[in-house]
């Protein structure tokens, strides 16, 4: 795709990778004057998404997400724990946000990303507060045994929007998690079943089963930029137009949180308004690619 130069004809590509690099705002303003992106896309579409359920064959439950280039990997382990004395009938739930070096080369090896802190914690906020799994149901025996929740969510790609890929990676490894058999072994302790000691005493639940997910999360993140509105931004997008809000919706489109980092929000009300128009039109989208990878998963 060309640009027009001063005589009115056409820059050539070079000439056009050259503007890109050094005028990079530009490049892009030249573009949402025509209510369109460099790469195709109009303003408030989301790239092409995918979910494929059971990437990880060792894990209880996982997950391989992409939204455009943005790759997710996410992988759940259970372990039995003893459950605290606050909460005697419920389990925990432990999630760690991963930026391998080879995800993006702003991520140097032996230094950990400075995005990676803040995911976490925004995906632990926003999946427990969204209250999509009751902790009481990973509680085995009250006081004694109950579950304790890995996921580790690892970026392969880092191209923008890595709070969205990484809620919905989190998303499906949970519709794909199985709950292991556990037993009471001669000491008393729950363990769980194996090959070695299914011939042990009778097991604390019969057979494996999936969690009860209730009002499921899923966000989109955009772009506020002049009077513009940029749906799920790429890397280059987010690091030349800065101001980002990312929408959090359940499942029925009620409104689970809000982030935006800096800045007034009353300056920017229509514009939220409108970012949360947008998030229920994703919601559906991502509900119906879930869907999808769920049923998949149940064909085989």
């Amino acid at each position: 795709m060309g640009l027009p130069d001063s005589s009115g004809g056409l820059l050539s590509e070079l000439d056009v990778d050259a503007f890109r690099r050094l005028f990079p705002l530009r490049f892009y303003e030249s573009h949402l004057a025509k209510s369109t992106r460099p790469d195709g896309r109009p303003l408030d579409k989301a790239r092409d998404t995918s979910s494929a359920l059971g990437a990880v064959a060792s894990a209880d439950g996982s997950a391989l997400v992409k939204i455009g280039s943005t790759t997710m990997l996410a992988a759940i382990k259970m372990e039995v724990m003893t459950p605290s004395q606050e909460s005697p009938d419920e389990g925990c739930i432990a999630i760690e946000f991963h930026m391998p070096p080879i995800c993006s080369p702003i991520v140097r090896p032996g230094r950990p990303a400075e995005a990676a802190p803040v995911v976490s914690k925004q995906l632990s906020d926003t999946i427990l507060s969204s209250g999509m799994i009751n902790l009481k149901e990973l509680s085995l025996i009250s006081g004694k045994a109950a579950w304790m929740v890995y996921l580790d969510i690892y970026c392969l790609d880092a191209d923008g929007a890595l709070f969205d890929a990484a809620l919905l990676s989190a998303v499906a490894a949970f519709s794909h998690l199985q709950i292991p058999v556990v037993s009471m072994n001669d000491e008393g302790k729950v363990v769980v079943m194996s090959e070695e000691n299914e011939g042990g005493k009778e097991p604390v639940n019969k057979e494996k089963r999936k969690l009860t997910l209730c009002s499921i999360p899923f966000s989109l993140t955009c772009i506020l930029y002049k009077n513009y509105i940029l749906a799920d931004p790429t890397a280059e997008e987010e690091s030349i137009m800065e101001t980002l809000v990312t929408v959090v919706l359940d499942s029925s489109g009620q409104l689970v949180s809000l982030y935006k980092p800096g800045g007034s929000v009353l300056a920017y009300t229509s514009a939220i308004q409108d970012c949360v128009a947008l998030t229920r039109q994703r919601v559906r989208e991502l509900q119906t690619i879930l869907d999808e990878a769920t049923a998949g998963m149940e064909v085989d």
